[in-house]
C-alpha cells in the first residue's frame, strides 16, 4: 500500500521487481534461482504476491518483473544434475558452466528445457498478471565466448561465437508468449550491440519488446561524474546516443548494478560539494527525461540516496525530511508528471521525427539544447540544460517557429503552475541555425523545459 501511494504521488508508471523467483543466497539478489516456480517465501505466499500485483494493477500501475533464464546456481537442491547428471544444463562444461558466476548455463538445444523456461515464463504472466518480464543477463546467452577466456569455450557448427541455440530460443519465447498475451513486454538486458534485439522473429529479430540501452548508461555516467571543467572534452559522450536511437525500442536505466560494489550512490557519483551535487543530478535527470527511450531510475536516486544499494538494509529515507533531498525528489516528480502529460515525450521514442537538436555542439559551454515533438507536432517541448556552474546571462537559443515558448519548468522552481508560468516570444534572426530566437538568462546549472 505504500509502494502504490508513493510511485502514484512521484508519477512513475511501473514498478520492475528484481529476482523474486525462490533463491536460497540473499546476496545474489534473486538472481541465482532454484525454484522457478515459486514466488520467495521471504514476501510471503503465493497469494500475498497475487494481492500485491492485483493491488498495484486496481491503482493503475504496471508491474514487470526479472526473469533468470541464463543460469542456475549448483546448489544441490536446485536444477543442478538433476538425475545425478547433466540434465537441464549443457553437459560439456565449456557450454554449460559460466566461470565468472559459477553457475550451470542451460541446455537450450533440448525442447525439454526451452519448453520448462516458456513455460516458467508463461506462468508469471498468465498465473500472476504481470505486465512483462526483463530477461537478465541476455548477451551471456547470446555468446559462447562470453566471460570465457580462449579454450574455455566452442564455437558453433558454423565456427561462430553465436549461440544458436539460444537465439533460437529467445524468437520462439517471445513469439509464444506476446503472442498469447497481447500487450506483454519482453525487455532485453543485452549489453552489446547484438543487431535486431526488438525486431520481429520473421525478419530475424530476435522478438523483444524493449532492450536496456547499456551504451547510453556508460556514456551518461562517465560524463555526470566529470569535474565540470573537463566536460567540454566529453561532449560527444552525450550526444553519442541520438546517432543510434532510432536502432531498436530503447530503455534508458540507472538500475541497481549503477549504485553498488562501490560505484557509489548517483547523488555521490556527482562531483563538487552540497548543493552543487545536487544541482548536477537535476540536470541529468532533466537530460535524460528528454532524450529519446523509456526511463528506469532504481529506488533512492530519486530523492538522493547517499549510501550505496545494501539489500541488508532500507533505504535512508529520513533524508526527505533534509531541504536539498526533499528538493530533488520534487523536481524529478515534476519530470515524471510532465513525461506523463505530454505525448512529446514518449510517443516517437525511435523516430527521428520525435527528436530535433537545437544545438549538438555548444561543448565548449556545455550547453544542450533539443526539441521532443509527438505526431501532431502541436505540443512539442524545448530542453535547455547547462552543465557548468558559469551562468549564461546573454544566453539565445534558436527556436523553429514564430510565437510563444511557455517555460513549464526550471531547476530553480521546478513545474510552475499554469497561472505561474512566464513566456518568451521568438524573434525573427538566425541563431543555433534556426529562423527564430529568444533570450533566456541561463543560471548555473541551470535547466529548463518550454512548451511551444
Amino acid at each position: 500500500h505504500e509502494l502504490t501511494a508513493y510511485v502514484k504521488e512521484m508519477g512513475y508508471t511501473h514498478v520492475e521487481l528484481m529476482g523474486i523467483a525462490e533463491h536460497p543466497y540473499d546476496g545474489s539478489w534473486g538472481y541465482q534461482v532454484t525454484g522457478y516456480f515459486a514466488p520467495t517465501s521471504r514476501y510471503g505466499s503465493p497469494s500475498d504476491f497475487m494481492y500485491f500485483v492485483n493491488y498495484l494493477h486496481r491503482h493503475g500501475i504496471g508491474v514487470i518483473l526479472d526473469w533468470v533464464p541464463a543460469h542456475f546456481p549448483k546448489d544441490a537442491h536446485g536444477l543442478a544434475d538433476f538425475d545425478g547428471e547433466p540434465l537441464y544444463e549443457y553437459a560439456d562444461p565449456r557450454k554449460g558452466e559460466h566461470p565468472d558466476w559459477g553457475t550451470k548455463v542451460f541446455d537450450y538445444g533440448k525442447n525439454e528445457v526451452k519448453d520448462f523456461l516458456i513455460s516458467n515464463a508463461i506462468f508469471w504472466v498468465e498465473k500472476f498478471h504481470v505486465d512483462g518480464l526483463r530477461v537478465d543477463a541476455v548477451a551471456s546467452m547470446l555468446y559462447l565466448d562470453y566471460g570465457r577466456q580462449s579454450g574455455q569455450w566452442i564455437p558453433n557448427k558454423n565456427g561462430g561465437n553465436q549461440n544458436l541455440e539460444a537465439i533460437e530460443f529467445f524468437k520462439h519465447l517471445n513469439t509464444v508468449l506476446r503472442g498469447r498475451n497481447s500487450g506483454a513486454m519482453m525487455i532485453a538486458e543485452e549489453s552489446t550491440a547484438w543487431p535486431k534485439v526488438t525486431d520481429h522473429p520473421e525478419v530475424d529479430g530476435l522478438g523483444f519488446t524493449f532492450k536496456w540501452n547499456m551504451g547510453w548508461m556508460h556514456d551518461f555516467l562517465e560524463y555526470m561524474k566529470l569535474d565540470p571543467y573537463f566536460r567540454k572534452y566529453n561532449h560527444h559522450r552525450m550526444t553519442f546516443g541520438l546517432t543510434y536511437f532510432t536502432s531498436e525500442n530503447y530503455i534508458l536505466v540507472l538500475s541497481h548494478d549503477e549504485v553498488v560494489h562501490l560505484k557509489c550512490s548517483m547523488i555521490n557519483k556527482m562531483p563538487g560539494l552540497g548543493k552543487d551535487k545536487f544541482s548536477n543530478l537535476k540536470a541529468g535527470y532533466t537530460y535524460m527525461l528528454g532524450h529519446p527511450g523509456k526511463k528506469l531510475l532504481f529506488m533512492g536516486q530519486d530523492f538522493g540516496q547517499c549510501h550505496e544499494w545494501d539489500e541488508k538494509v532500507a533505504l535512508d529515507w529520513q533524508l526527505t525530511d533534509d531541504e536539498d533531498h526533499r528538493d530533488l525528489q520534487n523536481y524529478v516528480r515534476d519530470l515524471l508528471q510532465l513525461y506523463r502529460k505530454y505525448p512529446a515525450l514518449y510517443q516517437l521514442d525511435n523516430d527521428w521525427n520525435g527528436f530535433m537538436w537545437v544545438n549538438a555542439n555548444d561543448g565548449d559551454r556545455s550547453i544542450f539544447s533539443f526539441i521532443r515533438r509527438d505526431e501532431t507536432d502541436r505540443k512539442s517541448l524545448l530542453f535547455v540544460i547547462n552543465f557548468t556552474p558559469v551562468a549564461r546571462p546573454d544566453y539565445r537559443v534558436g527556436v523553429p517557429k514564430k510565437g510563444k515558448y511557455t517555460r513549464l519548468l526550471d531547476s530553480e522552481h521546478g513545474a510552475y503552475k499554469a497561472s505561474e508560468a512566464q513566456s518568451y516570444v521568438s524573434a525573427k534572426g538566425e541563431c543555433d541555425g534556426q529562423p527564430y530566437s529568444f533570450a533566456y538568462p541561463l543560471p548555473g546549472y541551470g535547466t529548463a523545459i518550454f512548451r511551444f
